[in-house]
């Protein structure tokens, strides 16, 4: 259930130009130089001079007999840099645009061919150059294919692919939840593929209903695990280049019980090492897998009382294993001393703690063995922010703080390999930013390509931060936004921000991560107090006992943490009790329904966007992990789910989905409105048909909801000081 943010905020900035992230960019294997996309052509910068060079410009991206460049989505170069392999014409499947089609430049004899012929439009996905620039493998049709380079002879290496038998990428539930959507990897030697087999065949279709584009009514069906259902299977192939013959690992346990979450080459061309989770997600296992006989062997494991997070929780890139020590150890994150750590682990399952005290790493950016050490995030004296520290390999020493200490707020970074340098990108909720680049690891500034300007009070609500402690002794971090000419001795409106579950935090000292920005207009200039809070059950680097508090309580824990802290802040003798609003989106619209229907007496009006009325009703990866399984607590989902305890409905309620919503089926809301219904409750109601989550789709659509949540809210809890 993730939360849509809809403050993107992208900066342009002076030459060289790249996103405040520095995704855009690839770095050489020395980290030296990197590689972008500048128009049509892909350019190197060398580091630290910034001297560019054209290295693959517009004209040579011209398939023959055409008079249009390619458009580069996307690139990666051969491990020998010989060969460009470029993605275009993409489409989306479900989140990104993963399918399309894919050219080989060959930087020799600058010859362009595109790869996959033959197969649909588009249909190509998560293609590779073998790591010996000979071959390239892809997924078309949920089978695995290679090519030659050479002659481009292309051989399937699976043939029983199927829209419900998937090889080398994943359903629906595995991407949503697992971030798992690249599912094949090439071994070392170039001689075989391990891919992920996921049999989706016992699971059953929710139809999407599609009522406007067509005379007659028709369905789109998605493969959807509710909550109680049993999951994909999935299991773990290699298959051999030459041959196309595929050895099945054999994982212990029942795999319709068990999730694989992560595959990767055991840093050899003869083991794999791959992660297992239960059903419940409270148990983890690391498997050594013989490719030749695929005995596996399980050298480590931890359980949890609550849950264990996969590697998409603190790395951008779910994929990848970080192998040390010539590939002796390996780097593993743990909660299991009650704070996110660092260890490292041996194939022998021996671990050794890097990270140590009462704090949370954030996330691992890069390793620089060659100095022994490695770059993370974290932030132990203010959970809304974030920093980069540098911490040794074997675990001597105290964590050592890199960003520099006047920049307070969030840093983030895209640091070389080589750990020498970074693109580095700083906010905060006071506006001040600055985009540059940086040495490492003294974070000596090589060059500044944007920063914020003195700060103009008069054109730009301030944003405070802030903590409330309730009643049940709970601190929670908060920011606000008070109206322009705001007089204390008035009292006004208050619309809260929430989500308050366990995918996303909503209290960032980041700029963009403040506000409400689907109000049309003015929001200070009407007169309303702007609040996020974020209680219990959000991934705060607040340690293990705070995020996992709501384990089992999503929807009785964070919604008395968000309730108790607006009873306490409406004690403020500037706040008008009697306009007290609140909204939010997928989880927060679900928050937004419990608080209305479980404190009617605090919130007055509510608008829910996209909400799960019924934990029941949801799939089974994400609401199992926190919730446990139904068939031994389903009185836990009945008590957090709104609509038991809709017929409390007192004050406004306007509930916003999209009938096209794969994520979050619009069945609940219509389940919801005959619960409303039936205890006689007014409502208002809006559906955008076959929009999806996001509900960005078709013309007007945006400004439509921007109108609709403005207008109700004006309507229902008005601005200005009283």
């Amino acid at each position: 259930m993730k939360f849509f943010s809809l403050a993107i905020i992208v900066f342009y900035l002076s030459v060289p130009v790249f996103s405040q992230s520095g995704q855009n960019i690839q770095w050489t294997k020395n980290g030296s130089s990197f590689h972008n996309i500048e128009g049509n052509t892909i350019v190197e910068h060398k580091l630290p001079s910034f001297k560019k060079k054209v290295i693959v410009e517009a004209g040579q991206l011209t398939p023959k007999g055409q008079t249009k460049a390619l458009s580069v989505r996307s690139f990666s170069f051969s491990e020998d840099g010989k060969k460009v392999l470029i993605f275009t014409n993409t489409k989306r499947v479900w989140r990104r645009d993963t399918r399309g089609d894919y050219w080989v430049l060959n930087m020799n004899n600058k010859r362009l061919t595109q790869i996959g012929k033959g197969r649909p439009a588009s249909s190509l996905m998560f293609a590779k150059i073998s790591p010996d620039g000979t071959k390239a493998a892809y997924i078309s049709g949920h089978n695995v294919y290679v090519e030659d380079l050479v002659t481009n002879k292309i051989r399937p290496l699976t043939k029983d692919g199927t829209t419900r038998l998937i090889n080398g990428t994943f359903d629906w539930a595995y991407e949503e939840e697992f971030d798992c959507r690249d599912g094949f990897r090439w071994s070392p030697d170039s001689k075989n593929i391990a891919f992920w087999q996921i049999d989706a065949t016992k699971i059953k279709n929710f139809l999407l209903i599609n009522n406007t584009d067509s005379l007659y009514s028709f369905t789109n069906p998605v493969e959807y695990p509710k909550v109680g259902q049993n999951p994909s299977p999935a299991r773990i192939g290699v298959v051999n280049v030459s041959t196309a013959k595929t050895t099945w690992m054999k994982v212990p346990g029942d795999p319709v019980q068990h999730y694989i979450p992560r595959m990767e080459w055991a840093a050899n061309s003869s083991q794999l090492v791959l992660q297992q989770l239960n059903r419940k997600q409270n148990e983890s296992k690391v498997f050594l897998c013989n490719i030749a006989s695929g005995v596996s062997n399980a050298i480590y494991s931890e359980q949890d009382k609550a849950w264990i997070d996969v590697k998409a929780r603190w790395s951008d890139d779910p994929t990848g294993w970080e192998w040390i020590n010539g590939g002796k150890e390996f780097l593993w994150i743990s909660e299991k001393d009650g704070w996110r750590h660092m260890y490292r682990v041996g194939r022998d399952g021996k671990e050794t703690k890097i990270t140590k005290g009462n704090y949370d790493m954030i996330s691992l950016e890069a390793i620089d063995e060659k100095n022994g050490v490695a770059y993370i995030m974290a932030s132990p004296f203010n959970a809304t922010q974030q920093y980069l520290y540098k911490v040794t390999l074997n675990g001597d020493g105290e964590a050592e703080l890199l960003s520099p200490v006047a920049q307070k707020g969030t840093h983030s970074y895209n640091i070389s390999p080589s750990g020498t340098y970074a693109n580095h990108y700083f906010s905060n909720l006071t506006g001040e930013w600055v985009a540059d680049w940086v040495g490492l690891p003294d974070h000596t500034t090589l060059v500044v390509n944007g920063k914020s300007e003195p700060r103009n009070t008069a054109s730009r609500p301030a944003v405070e931060m802030f903590q409330v402690t309730t009643e049940d002794n709970v601190t929670m971090d908060g920011w606000m936004i008070k109206p322009k000419n705001f007089d204390s001795t008035k009292k006004y409106p208050v619309l809260f921000q929430v989500y308050s579950e366990p995918a996303s935090m909503t209290v960032k000292d980041a700029q963009g991560s403040a506000g409400t920005s689907l109000y049309s207009g003015d929001m200070t200039a009407d007169g309303y107090i702007q609040i996020g809070l974020d209680g219990r059950g959000t991934p705060a680097p607040k340690g293990a006992a705070w995020r996992k508090a709501i384990y089992r309580k999503i929807g009785i824990v964070n919604i008395r943490d968000q309730a108790m802290a607006a009873r306490k802040i409406s004690n403020w003798n500037f706040v008008d009790t009697s306009r007290i609003a609140v909204w939010g989106w997928s989880g927060g619209g679900s928050t937004t329904l419990n608080l209305l229907f479980q404190y009617p007496e605090i919130y007055k009006t509510g608008i829910s966007i996209a909400p799960v009325a019924n934990q029941l009703l949801y799939d089974n990866i994400y609401q199992e992990r926190y919730m446990g399984l139904p068939q031994e607590n389903r009185e836990d989902y009945i008590n957090g789910s709104p609509i038991s305890h809709a017929k409390n409905l007192r004050g406004n309620l306007l509930i916003i989905h999209g009938t096209g919503d794969d994520n979050v089926h619009y069945q609940g809301t219509e389940i919801l409105i005959n619960e409303l219904v039936k205890h006689g409750k007014n409502f208002q109601m809006m559906s955008y048909p076959n929009r999806t989550h996001s509900i960005s789709e078709g013309e007007g659509t945006r400004a439509h909801l921007s109108k609709l949540f403005t207008s109700y809210l004006k309507k229902h809890c008005s601005g200005g000081g009283r």
